[in-house]
């Protein structure tokens, strides 16, 4: 089973569990909020001591 995150909505500001593939060492997709329905792009860091960083933005956010 894959581990979760927990983040909060950049919209809507509930928090919302991701599941994270650790295995992979960076990874970028969007996510639909599970509160609001609106995208949210996800930005998930795998670090070489196996910490998992998530790291969740608005769409238009840089």
């Amino acid at each position: 089973m894959l581990p979760f995150e927990t983040i909060l909505c950049p919209y809507c500001g509930e928090p919302i569990d991701l599941f994270v593939d650790d295995s992979v060492d960076h990874q970028q997709y969007v996510e639909d909020c599970q509160v609001c329905c609106r995208p949210i792009n996800v930005s998930v860091t795998t670090g070489d001591d196996g910490e998992v960083t998530v790291v969740a933005r608005a769409e238009n956010d840089v």
